[in-house]
């Protein structure tokens, strides 16, 4: 940039700067965040900086002068470790209420108020206690599985290595109202308690962690979740007691009686541990949640820790068991974000990818900038009426935030930053991959590229073939599979099952280690999960928890091929579009093609084979309820379907047992109501070892 054009920019950012200075000071009005404006004065000051000689005593920059372990063990939670859905404004808030409204009834829609809590921004810990003393700590993991971090969550003074006695607890539990439950009850309830929470660190020790990285010409951390899921996900122990970390607990699982959630709140701090429940607060109706909302992101500085939002959970316990899971979320509960963190950068270029389906996605190429720690270049426009929206021309100034923290987001364009030299962006006639003309169906706003035989799509295709939901193929990333289609080994997945390592060996950088390595990774796949198969197939509007739902009704590939229309809408969550997509993709020749290819390569899904090989549950109909102790609810499915059962989400008369675990919801009244047989887990383990 010459200096005629900085002084050009300089000029146009101080008036954009001082304008909205005066609409925030004087007016009390805000079009733009204090983070983007904080951004606009960032890039004056370090324009300022390399050009002195452009300062002038009103520059809005002069108003300041001048023992460790090998390895982690794996660990199964008691209970699946679920996350939570964004919410992002009121009307998000709106929508998820009606949502759950029509899966209750009109009194239990009046009986609906809400446990509001700040979301921390660190990592998700479990701690189990066996009679008063810890056992066992671990990470999230995927929900079902986690990493033993014991030794290293033993190191946080804030958690109890053991928890109060119970005369104590008893005398609180009292003086707190919990009324009715005997102390022997509560020595019962003390065998095993498990409890969910937050390892975080302070915002305080942050900084002085980074403050010694930089003494030690060590690189710093980027944000304080980073710090605290590294100094916990490390094997050395040492290192953890050194970072000063927190535990905030949030959960517990264990049933002590508790009626709401917030009464959980209580008993963990009568238990012993450290609760934000100073910072929280039981909310009647969603306006005083909207209103607790508020009070947060503008005050969230004052907390002693990192928050990107509220986790608004329904207070009541029984509603919430009723209203269930919906992929790895609950449905009673929401994280409600704050607002994107943000900052300014320009638009340097905007392409155009085509993803697996074939459709146009246009993405912004941006000059890189730090937005909440991460550096972006890169942010999807979504489609062609989205930057119409935007008002977007290549070469703008444009603030962008990170959607939920996570996903780079083009907020707004800053018109008055222009220099007359931006360009329109038009969205191309024809594919940029394989030059075919591309279509918009009119009910759409993506245009897609209709050749089947696309290089793009092939390629994405692949890539999300191999992808960590799908087959997770390790050593096989998307350059590798550049390489292996450019070269003519592989023209579809099925094709990856082939290869031998002399195929590979001819590659340049691949030595008879790294070859031998790749086919073996890919030959360990080749028995997979039939939701990961099913998501793994890349059919349209089928992602990874509609795959789920997809494997739990269908019990295996050759049912759901066969699936008609009416079959597949009856799947929960499932509506006709969906259905329409599934359908259509098994009725296409070259996917069903493709299955015969990945059979041939002897590419077995889990469950069809010990369908084959028993049917002394067939015609058996099993729905489960509550939390299994000996295996977990995934794991019984799995063993009913192998032996010809099926499974239901619902109680209904087709069915012939429920299997109740800990804390039953509402399909154990249910099956009590319809006289349907209820069986215990050991009565399971007896019926299916038989």
């Amino acid at each position: 940039m010459n200096k005629i054009k900085v002084k050009k920019r300089i000029g146009k950012l101080r008036k954009l700067i001082n304008y909205h200075r005066y609409l925030y000071h004087v007016l009390d009005r805000q079009e733009i965040s204090e983070a983007a404006l904080d951004s606009l004065k960032k890039e004056l000051f370090d324009l300022e900086q390399r050009f002195p000689e452009f300062i002038t005593p009103d520059s809005p920059t002069q108003r300041v002068e001048g023992k460790s372990l090998e390895k982690f063990k794996k660990v199964r939670h008691p209970r699946p470790m679920l996350s939570f859905n964004d919410a992002f404004s009121k009307e998000d808030m709106k929508d998820w209420l009606e949502r759950n409204s029509k899966l209750l009834n009109k009194e239990e829609i009046k009986k609906i108020d809400y446990y509001c809590e700040p979301k921390l921004d660190g990592l998700a810990i479990e701690l189990i206690y066996e009679n008063g003393i810890l056992k066992t700590g671990a990470t999230r993991g995927d929900g079902i599985i986690g990493e033993d971090v014991t030794q290293n969550l033993k190191t946080i003074e804030s958690i109890p290595l053991s928890l109060r006695e119970i005369d104590d607890i008893a005398e609180d539990f009292e003086r707190e109202g919990f009324k009715g439950i005997a102390k022997n009850v509560w020595k019962e309830r003390m065998k095993e308690v498990v409890v969910r929470g937050e390892a975080v660190i302070a915002k305080k020790n942050f900084g002085l962690v980074n403050r010694e990285q930089k003494k030690r010409n060590l690189a710093t951390f980027a944000n304080p979740r980073n710090l605290a899921a590294g100094s916990i996900r490390q094997l050395n122990p040492k290192i953890t007691a050194q970072r000063k970390l927190d535990i905030t607990a949030y959960d517990l699982i264990t049933d002590f009686g508790q009626e709401t959630h917030e009464k959980s709140h209580r008993i963990l701090h009568i238990l012993g541990f450290k609760t934000n429940n100073k910072y929280s607060k039981y909310c009647k109706n969603l306006d005083e949640v909207f209103e607790f909302h508020n009070f947060w992101q503008k005050n969230r500085e004052k907390l002693p820790y990192e928050i990107d939002g509220l986790v608004v959970a329904i207070n009541k316990n029984k509603i919430f068991e009723k209203l269930g899971i919906v992929g790895k979320a609950p449905r009673g509960a929401v994280a409600f974000k704050f607002a994107l963190k943000q900052a300014t950068t320009v638009v340097e270029d905007i392409k155009v990818q085509v993803g697996r389906t074939g459709a146009l996605t246009p993405v912004a190429y941006l000059k890189p900038v730090q937005v909440g720690g991460v550096t972006i270049s890169r942010a999807t426009l979504h489609n062609e009426d989205e930057i119409k929206r935007l008002g977007l021309k290549i070469g703008d100034t444009v603030i962008v935030g990170r959607a939920g923290d996570v996903i780079p987001d083009i907020i707004k364009v800053l018109p008055e930053l222009r220099t007359g030299k931006e360009r329109i962006f038009k969205m191309p006639d024809k594919c940029p991959a394989c030059g075919t003309k591309v279509i918009r169906p009119e009910e759409e706003v993506v245009s897609r590229c209709p050749n089947p035989r696309c290089f793009a799509k092939l390629r994405r295709s692949f890539y999300h073939f191999i992808s960590r939901g799908a087959f997770d193929i390790v050593g096989l990333g998307p350059k590798i599979v550049d390489r292996l289609i450019e070269e003519g080994l592989v023209s579809d997945p099925a094709d990856l099952f082939k290869l031998e390592e002399g195929d590979i060996l001819p590659l340049e950088r691949f030595a008879e280690k790294s070859a031998r390595n790749l086919i073996e990774a890919i030959r360990a796949k080749k028995r997979i999960s039939l939701h990961r198969f099913i998501y793994a197939l890349g059919i349209r509007n089928i992602g990874e928890e509609t795959a789920q739902d997809l494997a739990e009704n269908f019990g295996s590939l050759e049912k759901l091929k066969k699936a008609s229309l009416d079959n597949l809408m009856a799947v929960k969550n499932i509506g006709p579009v969906v259905a329409q997509s599934i359908y259509n993709w098994f009725q296409q020749r070259k996917n069903l093609q493709f299955l015969e290819k990945l059979e041939k390569a002897k590419i077995e899904t889990e469950g069809l084979k010990s369908e084959s090989r028993s049917s002394k549950l067939k015609g058996l109909t099993f729905v489960l309820t509550g939390s299994l102790g000996i295996m977990s609810r995934e794991e019984a499915k799995k063993r009913i379907r192998g032996l010809g059962g099926e499974i239901s989400e619902s109680v209904s008369k087709k069915t012939d047992y429920v299997i109740v675990g800990k804390e039953p919801g509402s399909k154990y009244d249910k099956a009590k109501k319809l006289g349907i047989k209820t069986i215990g887990e050991r009565e399971l383990l007896k019926l299916i070892s038989q």
